[in-house]
């Protein structure tokens, strides 16, 4: 493991500088403190305290995702990683990220500057500059619903998206549905990605053929809705499964406006069971995310990855929550 001698002979300059430039001192320039940095990151250096076995500093950074408060998806995922390290005194910060702060510099070198030992990150797009990067970081991280292969630091936690839609789908043919729409979530996202193919599959293997008129990539936001219910029934739907709670309620307004009944013209089911879906009327069959477990799980996955375990995936199990949103279809 490189040491501050090792930088400093790199870059031609005094050990004292490095030094500074490593902990954020203010007499020298701050393009020397930078090339020292983004030197350090590339040397592989780590200082005392984040090398250290006790107190640990970590961060949850979060993109594209509420969290402040209990009705909102990130809440208690946040509150369940953090009630795990509290258990263990580890120092956790929530940082909002956005596409500005991940262009003004390189995820490993903001985690060395800031001291952090390892981080969670929540929201981001496969096509985030800082996802991008984590192809060849040596910073333990864990992603919610997003995978990096190959790379040994960088873990995984989610719900099996594979066992929520087949539960989806066979209820749904359980009740007599053939002819069934599903609305994803954004297109750039891995999660998106396997909810669509267990869609696919779970058809298939209910023995029905997949329509492409009704399926169509949306928003994780209700408003998505107005552009999609249309299509899928001019196309015949006699039910509609959602990648979110969020996209299932604007599928229900838009319903309602057009004058149809849930669950009796047809039928609705969502993803994740957050507070609103016992709140919607009818309230909505959905598949419940298990939110402070993933919070948990992942704290548990970094604190392997900061131990040197290279877990690669950790997986929770889904749960189908029946309500009132589902019935057999009209003749």
């Amino acid at each position: 493991m490189a040491t501050i001698k090792d930088i400093a002979q790199r870059l031609g300059v005094a050990v004292s500088t490095v030094s500074k430039g490593l902990n954020g001192a203010s007499d020298i320039s701050a393009e020397m403190r930078q090339l020292v940095l983004d030197t350090a990151v590339e040397m592989g250096y780590a200082s005392k305290k984040i090398r250290s076995n006790g107190n640990r500093k970590v961060c949850i950074l979060i993109e594209n995702m509420d969290y402040e408060n209990i009705d909102q998806f990130g809440y208690e995922i946040v509150m369940g990683f953090k009630i795990y390290a509290a258990r263990r005194n580890w120092e956790v910060s929530v940082i909002p990220s956005n596409l500005n702060m991940q262009t003004a510099e390189k995820y490993d070198t903001y985690m060395l500057k800031n001291g952090f030992c390892g981080a969670f990150l929540l929201g981001f797009s496969l096509h985030d500059d800082w996802i991008k990067q984590l192809n060849k970081t040596t910073v333990p991280t864990v992603l919610l619903d997003n995978y990096i292969a190959g790379n040994h630091h960088v873990g995984y936690v989610g719900t099996d998206s594979f066992e929520g839609i087949s539960l989806s789908v066979k209820h749904l043919v359980e009740l007599g549905h053939k002819k069934i729409a599903f609305l994803n979530g954004s297109k750039n996202s891995m999660v998106s990605e396997e909810r669509l193919q267990a869609f696919l599959q779970s058809m298939t293997e209910n023995g029905l053929t997949p329509d492409e008129k009704l399926m169509e990539y949306g928003y994780y936001v209700p408003d998505c809705a107005k552009y999609h219910v249309p299509g899928f029934l001019e196309h015949g739907a006699t039910a509609i499964i959602c990648a979110s709670d969020l996209i299932a309620s604007g599928v229900i307004t838009e319903l309602i406006k057009r004058g149809l009944r849930v669950p009796e013209d047809i039928s609705v089911i969502g993803y994740d069971d957050l507070p609103i879906a016992k709140q919607l009327n009818p309230p909505l069959t959905t598949i419940r995310q298990d939110r402070v477990d993933l919070g948990r799980s992942a704290f548990l996955l970094l604190d392997g990855l900061v131990h040197n375990i290279t877990i690669s995936k950790l997986l929770l199990r889904a749960k189908f929550i029946k309500r009132g949103s589902t019935k057999e279809p009209t003749e």
